[in-house]
């Protein structure tokens, strides 16, 4: 068992030698392929980057959706203000403000012009208004719809306002994002095992009187196909590679202008790239489709042979 072991590792060891040297005697061409490679996984990772940063972004909106809430007319303030702190209460609000009638009609006055004409009136037309800012989380406004529906059936409300087209856009345009994303990430991933496929191809074609020779003496196809795999994990791992460092390129690029851009809107939003987690997904996803690609490769040219 132990001798079984060993003869089971030396032959992985040699394999695993071997098919690096084959890639580094010829560099050019192999260099150009991972290229393309890296090039190819690029794109998808890219646009996820790009979505993770827009669900970091989203995180801070909270401050600025806000549902106004106007209160029946004969709500007086300290009813208001024992209705403003029962909504509070609720999971699904982070905030309530209330602005009472007399707060609310000396900004009119101010914002208006209007305070000589507002003078004349015998009692304030305003009601009690209370600003909710609900819990907003990963651009997911089911349940701040969810909130508006019950409160606008509360006794207490008269009417509800609540300004949320630009979300409504914004999520559409989210969605549609991913749906390219996971799109281009099937076109791109079949665009890999494409390219590793054809260049294992090329390099069975140039070991094809050895690997005949091999199975006329009895060799195995696990023996015969062990190098072409670690060569296809070659070509994933420098492909994950040139990947990972073009997204980081193109992140270090970006975050200057980004982060003047933040700046302008007083805020200190910074880009976030893959980190460890993703990185690891990234030559994970790159090792496999290299590994396919080489496998159906070899796995072809095998079943071929034996139809001959």
């Amino acid at each position: 068992m132990k001798q079984h072991i060993q003869t089971w590792l030396k032959q992985h060891a040699h394999a695993f030698f071997f098919s690096l040297g084959q890639y580094i005697k010829n560099p050019i061409n192999n260099i150009l392929t991972t290229f393309v490679i890296g090039i190819s996984l690029a794109f998808p990772v890219g646009f996820y980057v790009f979505l993770n940063n827009v669900q970091i972004l989203s995180s801070g909106w909270d401050d600025s959706i806000e549902i106004n809430l106007f209160l029946d007319t004969t709500i007086d303030e300290e009813q208001a203000n024992v209705f403003a702190n029962r909504i509070s209460k609720r999971d699904d609000v982070a905030e309530t403000i209330l602005i009472n009638k007399d707060e609310a009609l000396a900004e009119y006055k101010k914002l208006s012009g209007l305070s000589g004409a507002l003078d004349v009136l015998d009692e304030n037309p305003f009601p009690n208004v209370i600003l909710v800012k609900p819990v907003f989380v990963d651009i997911d406004e089911y349940k701040t719809t969810k909130l508006i529906n019950e409160l606008e059936v509360m006794p207490e409300i008269d009417d509800v306002q609540y300004d949320n087209t630009w979300i409504k856009r914004l999520i559409h345009i989210i969605d549609i994002v991913k749906l390219v994303t996971f799109i281009l990430s099937v076109l791109l991933a079949i665009a890999v095992l494409l390219i590793v496929g054809n260049t294992i191809r090329l390099s069975i074609y140039s070991y094809r009187h050895e690997i005949e020779i091999t199975k006329l003496f009895g060799g195995t196809d696990s023996f015969i196909q062990r190098p072409f795999l670690y060569s296809g994990m070659w070509y994933g791992i420098f492909g994950s590679v040139i990947a990972w460092f073009l997204i980081a390129v193109s992140i270090q690029i970006l975050s200057g202008p980004i982060e003047n851009l933040s700046n302008l809107y007083a805020g200190d939003f910074q880009l976030v790239g893959l980190g460890v987690i993703n990185t690891l997904y990234l030559f994970g996803i790159g090792v496999l489709l290299g590994l396919l690609g080489s496998w159906a490769s070899v796995k072809r040219y095998l079943y071929a042979i034996e139809a001959k």
